[in-house]
C-alpha cells in the first residue's frame, strides 16, 4: 500500500489572502490561466491579482481556456507563457483551467519539447503551480491529472505525466455565483470520484477513507441539490470539501469506467463531463453488485440511499437523460474494449456484452 499527496492544501474562507506568502513564494513571475467569464465575476481573479500586486510581482493572464480543453489551447497558452518569461503557473476555475494548468506548466518549464511530449513519458518537471478551484467537483487541485481533448482522436485522454499543484488554495464563497446546473454537474463529478475511487481495482485503506467520508459529505448535499432546502454560506464549504476530498481519493487509484464511458458522449454530444460521468453509475453499480453485493451495500448506505433503484431514479431526477443512436452504442463498446488501461480499473473479468449494457441502461437508444 502507498499513499502519497505532495501538495499543499488550504481551505478556508480567504483562503487566497490569508496564504498571500505561500502563494507568492512559488516564482517572481506569474502566469494566470483560466476561462473566459467565471473568475472574474466570483471574485477569484481579483483575490489572485490583488496578492500578486501587493507583493510586486509582474503577471500575464490566458483567459481563453475553454470546456474540455484542447491541446491545441494548451500550446497556444505555453507560448504565452514562455513570452512573457513567467516562472510559475496559478490555474483558476473548475476542471479545464486547473488541468490546462499542468499541462501549460510542463511545456513551459521544457521550451525544447512539442506537444508531442504530452502523451510520451519523458524525466520531464513542470514549473510550480497553484490551483484556486472555483467549481466543486473535479478535485484538480489535489490530483495529478491532466485531461486533455484530442481532437484528431474524437477523445479525452489525460497526459502521460503525474503533476501534482504544489499548492491548492480552496475557498467555498466561489460557489456562491455558480449556476445550480454547474453545482449540479460537478458535485455528481466528485460523487463519480469517490464511488469509481471506492470500488477501483487499486482500492486500498487509504483512499477508501477518502471516498467514504466524500460520499457521506455527498449524502448531506441532496437536498440543497434537489432545491428542497436553501444553501446558507457553509454549505458552500461542504460542497468544496466533498470535491476535495474526493479529489484525494482519485489520486490514489484513479478513476474507472464510468470516466471511461463518459468521454464518448461529451466529446460528440456536448454533455458536460459531470453529469456525462453521473450517467453511468447505476448501470455501474449494478454489475459490480453481480461480483461484490456487500460492497455495493455500504456504498449506498453511505450515500442514504435504501436501494439502487432510488439511487437510479435520483440521478436521473437529477441530470436527466441523454440519448444515442444505436451504432454509436456498438461503436462506444467497441472502444472501451480497445483499451486496455480502461478495463484494468475494473477488478473483475468483464465482457463487451457487460459494457455495451452499462451503455444500453443509463442512455437512451434512438
Amino acid at each position: 500500500m502507498r499513499f502519497y499527496a505532495p501538495t499543499d492544501v488550504y481551505l478556508e474562507k480567504d483562503c487566497v489572502k490569508n496564504h498571500s506568502k505561500d502563494l507568492t513564494k512559488l516564482g517572481t513571475k506569474a502566469f494566470i490561466i483560466t476561462g473566459r467569464h467565471s473568475s472574474s465575476v466570483n471574485g477569484s481573479l481579483q483575490d489572485v491579482t490583488s496578492v500578486l500586486e501587493e507583493a510586486a510581482i509582474p503577471y500575464e493572464i490566458f483567459n481563453d481556456i475553454e470546456e474540455n480543453p484542447s491541446i491545441e489551447t494548451v500550446v497556444k497558452a505555453a507560448n504565452a507563457g514562455k513570452a512573457f518569461g513567467a516562472d510559475f503557473v496559478i490555474g483558476i476555475g473548475g476542471g479545464s483551467p486547473l488541468d490546462a494548468s499542468k499541462a501549460i506548466a510542463l511545456l513551459m518549464a521544457n521550451p525544447e519539447e512539442t506537444a508531442d511530449c504530452l502523451y510520451t513519458p519523458k524525466e520531464l518537471k513542470p514549473l510550480p503551480i497553484a490551483a484556486v478551484p472555483t467549481t466543486c467537483g473535479t478535485g484538480s487541485e489535489v490530483t495529478p491529472n491532466a485531461v486533455l481533448t484530442i481532437h484528431e482522436k474524437e477523445t479525452k485522454k489525460s497526459i502521460s505525466y503525474h503533476l501534482y499543484p504544489d499548492l491548492a488554495l480552496v475557498d467555498g464563497k466561489y460557489l456562491r455565483f455558480a449556476s445550480r446546473n454547474l453545482l449540479i454537474n460537478t458535485v455528481t463529478d466528485a460523487l463519480a470520484h469517490c464511488i469509481e475511487s471506492n470500488l477501483h481495482a487499486k482500492n486500498n485503506p487509504y483512499n477508501s477513507m477518502f471516498s467514504s467520508y466524500g460520499m457521506k459529505l455527498w449524502a448531506a448535499l441532496k437536498p440543497y441539490l434537489m432545491e428542497e432546502e436553501e444553501a446558507e454560506d457553509h454549505i458552500y464549504d461542504i460542497f468544496m470539501l466533498a470535491s476535495t476530498v474526493a479529489g484525494m481519493a482519485i489520486a490514489q487509484t484513479g478513476t474507472s469506467l464510468p470516466h471511461a464511458l463518459s468521454y464518448e458522449i461529451t466529446y460528440h454530444y456536448g454533455v458536460p463531463h459531470g453529469k456525462a460521468c453521473g450517467l453511468f453509475l447505476a448501470a455501474y453499480l449494478k454489475l459490480y453488485q453481480k461480483y461484490a453485493p456487500k460492497m455495493v451495500r455500504e456504498v449506498l448506505n453511505i450515500l442514504e440511499f435504501n436501494t439502487l433503484d432510488d439511487f437510479r431514479l435520483f440521478l436521473k431526477d437529477l441530470l436527466g437523460e441523454v440519448s444515442i443512436t444505436e451504432e454509436e452504442l456498438e461503436r462506444y463498446a467497441d472502444n472501451i474494449m480497445a483499451n486496455p488501461s480502461k478495463l484494468s480499473t475494473w477488478p473483475f473479468e468483464i465482457t463487451r456484452d457487460e459494457v455495451r449494457d452499462m451503455l444500453a441502461q443509463s442512455l437512451i437508444i434512438r
